[in-house]
């Protein structure tokens, strides 16, 4: 049986019909009419009444790299139309937090603002909008987080998770890409819009859907499939300054690209500086304030990579102290100088190092305990934190990552408590015969042999792309082979990364790296001479513009 074929069949893809649809997108198939979403009819009509009688609007967006697209896609609609009475309004990570406040709403009142147009968040703010119905402000709510039980009074909620949408895991950009659809589909002829203008904001849908961690299926793959090709032919100078900046070819660029090399440079804005910075890069036509903020970020982005890994030394000096026996089933960790921006990305490495739940927690410009979190895939955090509830002052997220400001009386009983809700969780699941395991994935795919890294199959296997959250690569077993030559590599001469060469019996050799790694990086430690079994996804490099197919490590058991 073929390679593709295997994989579609270990997946569950099985049908003829099935197997079309998944490898061979469609865009008027797979995205759904945008009118199926509760309240869409509204918040168009709204939208246009508001533009119609030249209102002032707000787009208030999240600052990561999921509502910054999202805003710059509601502005491109605004370009579109030649209106210009609007502004975008971001909050600042560290001194405001997440989602809308009274503070900001207060000062929209004394502008005159009428309209509010939130982008990925909003979904919880009851009492934030109940103050805009006071200020006579109509607010349309995009958002994709989970809805509480009681929702906010807006004059339109659109969330695919509070009706029967059929598209449930869009991100926020998602959303707010259905709104502009809509919008389009409604008056694009009065405005005298192209028919499927809409289909030039999917680059910024694309990158929102591939940096904010929601499955790649349905609607998803389709935006995100045509994102990745608009967003290697995007006209936006921001964009291509950036990715020039790190050397990537756009017209070659990746879904890695973009989860590893994009997203942090433009989350970097917020963690350290301001997210106004990744907008006015993302929405920007002017080449040279394009290039300005393209070094800017760079540079932002070297300086919170210098503080992570400043981070991680502490932690891992902290874990030295103790026995491993005496990490709990939930890791809680934190200082108070720790800088609350960077503090997602520190949870995550503890999480993939230690397979567990991890929650970190800093000090923020208000002296607020605040910090995120991260699941192994074992339970989600947000069922973790609701279980521990008397505990937090605010928390939010899903299953996989979340954030929390805690009491600063309970924070050093925080890691007891939550790995007493874990097990309770757990037991429960035990007892429904529920996994609740989100990490979704078996250890490999298939079983093959070193032969079979060829280009043949590299093009098979790209069918398959876009990667990412149930779409994962597939992952292969390698068994039996042998390592042939270990060299350490990395910028400016660190030798954080390995280069590891590996035969086999028969002769067939193959290349193969793992990123920020050294000879005891994996379930069992490596030497040149030795046998292994190899776990590996295949890897198209085209550094310095030349092609090379290789591998690149997942374990080495």
């Amino acid at each position: 049986m073929e390679l593709l074929e295997t994989i579609l069949e270990k997946r569950g893809i099985m049908g003829e019909e099935e197997r079309e649809i998944f490898l061979n997108p469609d865009y008027k198939r797979d995205l759904h009419d945008p009118f199926l979403m509760k309240d869409m009819e509204r918040a168009c009509v709204r939208l246009y009444e508001a533009i119609e009688n030249k209102e002032k609007i707000v787009i208030y967006a999240d600052y990561d790299c999921d509502g910054i697209p999202g805003a710059v896609i509601l502005c491109d609609l605004f370009k579109k139309i030649n209106y210009s009475n609007y502004e975008v309004y971001i909050p600042q990570r560290n001194s405001e937090g997440y989602g809308l406040n009274l503070e900001a709403i207060k000062q929209f009142a004394e502008a005159g603002v009428k309209l509010l147009i939130t982008v990925d968040l909003g979904i919880t703010a009851v009492a934030e909008v109940a103050q805009t119905e006071v200020d006579d402000i109509d607010v349309i709510i995009t958002d994709h987080h989970l809805p509480p039980e009681v929702l906010p009074r807006a004059y339109a909620i659109l969330n695919p998770k509070t009706d029967d949408y059929p598209g449930k895991m869009l991100c926020g950009a998602g959303v707010v890409f259905k709104l502009v659809q809509g919008f389009i589909k409604k008056y694009g002829e009065y405005f005298k819009i192209k028919d499927g203008a809409e289909k030039w904001m999917l680059d910024m849908a694309g990158l929102a859907t591939l940096s904010d961690m929601v499955p790649l299926l349905g609607e998803n793959r389709a935006i995100a499939h045509f994102g990745m090709t608009v967003l290697r032919k995007s006209p936006r100078p921001g964009l291509q300054k950036l990715l020039a900046k790190m050397n990537i070819d756009q017209k070659y660029l990746t879904e890695d690209d973009v989860g590893f090399m994009l997203a942090p440079r433009l989350n970097a804005a917020s963690r350290m500086a301001s997210p106004l910075l990744a907008y006015e890069l993302l929405s920007t036509e002017d080449e040279v304030e394009a290039g300005i903020l393209a070094d800017q970020l760079s540079k932002i982005n070297d300086d919170r990579k210098s503080i992570v890994v400043s981070i991680m030394r502490e932690v891992n000096k902290n874990f030295e102290k103790r026995s491993a026996g005496e990490l709990r089933e939930v890791i809680v960790i934190g200082n108070p100088s720790w800088r609350v921006g960077v503090l997602g990305l520190v949870a995550g490495k503890i999480s993939d190092e230690h397979n567990k739940p991890v929650f970190v927690w800093g000090k923020d410009e208000n002296s607020c305990i605040k910090g995120s979190c991260r699941s192994d895939g074992s339970v989600s955090v947000v069922e973790l934190m609701a279980a521990t509830g008397e505990f937090f002052t605010d928390f939010g997220g899903h299953e996989l990552a979340g954030g929390f400001t805690v009491k600063n009386d309970k924070i050093h009983f925080l890691e007891e408590a939550l790995s007493l809700s874990f097990n309770k969780i757990k037991k429960e699941e035990k007892s429904n015969d529920l996994s609740g395991d989100f990490s979704n994935g078996l250890l490999h795919d298939i079983n093959t042999d070193l032969d079979a890294v060829n280009m043949k199959n590299w093009k098979e296997l790209a069918k398959l792309a876009p990667f990412g959250i149930g779409n994962e690569k597939p992952i292969f077993l390698f068994e039996g082979v042998k390592v042939e030559k270990i060299k350490k590599f990395g910028k400016n001469g660190s030798e954080e990364h390995l280069e590891i060469a590996f035969s086999n019996k028969e002769g067939h050799k193959s290349k193969a790296v793992s990123f920020f790694s050294n000879h005891n990086s994996f379930k069992i430690p490596i030497a040149e001479g030795g046998n292994v079994n190899l776990l590996a996804t295949f890897d198209l490099s085209r550094w310095r513009g030349r092609e090379e197919l290789r591998l690149r490590v997942t374990d080495i058991i």
